[in-house]
């Protein structure tokens, strides 16, 4: 098969991979709905011990502990591990809470919200520059976030909360780049967040609920183990994607994630939506169209411009 050949499979593997992960992160909030009564803390605890011990099989099966042992020898690389786990514990702490407290459409909000973050994150600390459209929605978004605080009433700190935990996030995965792989990168934020883990589990044990592994059944806990798997496989998946597409492309498939969201929020888990919050959620989006626009001017413009001739 010549190169240019594979090109297009290529690229159709890397949308299948991406959409495949946002797709499953849209699915989430109703896989952790099911794992009723446990509470979001304990939750988050398993997720993180049972990431790592996934993450420690995949390694042994991809025969990637020579990879880890590499980044062991780099203090500076574990440092930002450590880093990115906290901020992907804060990030999956708080989507719990939302969830499983009736506030998915909020959560929804924080990835409707993230692109836009990611924007501005570049530009206050990696000194980018952007385009006039994206400062228009930027702008935009701001004005919805004063709309849903002022005219509804309400501070969606779960929706900031989550939006700044993963833009930051994508930050530091940006700035350690092909040093750490996805598995390796995985393996050492989940385990910096064990001892956290640990202690959460403690605490749960002292409430009056206990700890809800194994005490309501198989089923219970077999979903409950699979938190892990739940957890990982979406994140290997985007890994994959990344390497294949554009990141343009990548930009306009994560919106599928706050979609699915916002429909189980307000169709399925009937949550409140006031007129006053309909306000809101019209003023992203139009801040996300006029996003994906300048995605889209700025590909063309890309394909447009010639390449060098190669010597």
């Amino acid at each position: 098969m010549s190169s240019a050949s594979r090109i297009p499979s290529r690229q159709a593997s890397g949308v299948a991979f991406a959409g495949g992960a946002y797709v499953l992160w849209g699915f989430l909030p109703l896989y952790f709905l099911l794992l009723a009564p446990t509470g979001p803390w304990e939750v988050v605890a398993w997720r993180v011990i049972l990431s790592l011990v996934f993450c420690m099989i995949l390694l042994t099966v991809l025969r990637g502990w020579a990879a880890l042992r590499v980044i062991l020898r780099q203090p500076r690389l574990l440092g930002w591990t450590a880093l990115a786990g906290l901020l992907i514990y804060v990030n999956w702490q708080v989507f719990l809470i939302g969830t499983l407290t009736g506030h998915v459409v909020e959560t929804s909000l924080g990835y409707f919200i993230n692109p836009i973050t990611t924007v501005l994150l570049g530009v206050f600390v990696l000194r980018e520059r952007i385009r006039r459209l994206q400062w228009a929605a930027i702008a935009i978004a701001a004005v919805a976030v004063v709309v849903i605080v002022v005219a509804y009433g309400d501070f969606p700190w779960i929706a900031l909360s989550l939006t700044l935990s993963f833009g930051v996030y994508g930050l530091i995965k940006k700035k350690i780049g092909p040093a750490v792989d996805a598995v390796s990168g995985l393996t050492l934020e989940s385990f910096w967040l064990v001892p956290i883990a640990v202690v959460q589990l403690v605490l749960v044990a002292q409430t009056p609920e206990g700890i809800t592994m194994g005490a309501h059944g198989a089923v219970h806990a077999v979903l409950l183990a699979c938190a892990g798997i739940a957890t990982a496989v979406p994140l290997l998946l985007f890994a994959a994607g990344t390497r294949r597409i554009d990141l343009t492309v990548i930009g306009m498939i994560q919106f599928i994630t706050p979609v699915m969201q916002f429909v189980i929020g307000v169709v399925f888990l009937r949550e409140p939506m006031p007129a006053e919050r309909w306000a809101g959620f019209v003023i992203i989006w139009i801040a996300i169209l006029v996003f994906v626009i300048d995605l889209v001017l700025a590909g063309r413009r890309g394909r447009r411009t010639p390449r060098p001739e190669m010597a």
